[in-house]
């Protein structure tokens, strides 16, 4: 009897560890179990950098919602991103969503500024005010590239 108490005790203890296991890895990829309704809103991006798919969108530091899909546009040759807004936000039309690096080496995220337009966005609707990710190669080219034509021509 004392035997089959031990083991039932054993695998209770297993059985919660896997479950924290689970939850814990639940968290670390970035999913929700708690099925909160989301609207997409569809925005365009000259550049978009390492943006990634379930990268956070931030209001005011707040995570409001997740890049659903990222593809590109043929047509006008810019990525459009999906944007899964928790329906609990509302943002106003002319809202700005702009590509933003957490810290120095961090992770992308796309952070919305609202306008001041009284019609919110709906499903479907399209963030027409961007600002692309900044490209660190970029501006060190257009750095060196600055100093060496203001050096003195003599």
């Amino acid at each position: 009897m004392e035997r089959t108490t031990l083991d039932l005790w054993v695998g209770i203890f297993v059985a919660a560890g896997m479950a924290a296991i689970l939850v814990l890895a639940l968290k670390v990829g970035n999913f929700s179990l708690n099925g909160s309704s989301t609207y997409p809103v569809y925005a365009y991006f000259d550049n978009i950098g390492g943006l990634k798919p379930r990268a956070p969108i931030k209001s005011a530091g707040v995570v409001v919602g997740r890049v659903a899909a990222i593809a590109f546009d043929q047509k006008q040759y810019k990525a459009r991103v999906t944007l899964n807004i928790d329906k609990q936000y509302q943002f106003s039309k002319d809202s700005t969503a702009s590509i933003l690096t957490s810290g120095l080496l961090g992770e992308q995220y796309i952070g919305i500024d609202t306008g001041a337009d009284d019609q919110m966005l709906k499903a479907g609707d399209t963030i027409t005010l961007t600002q692309s990710a900044i490209v660190l190669e970029k501006l060190i080219g257009q750095f060196i590239f600055n100093k060496a034509g203001s050096g003195n021509h003599q």
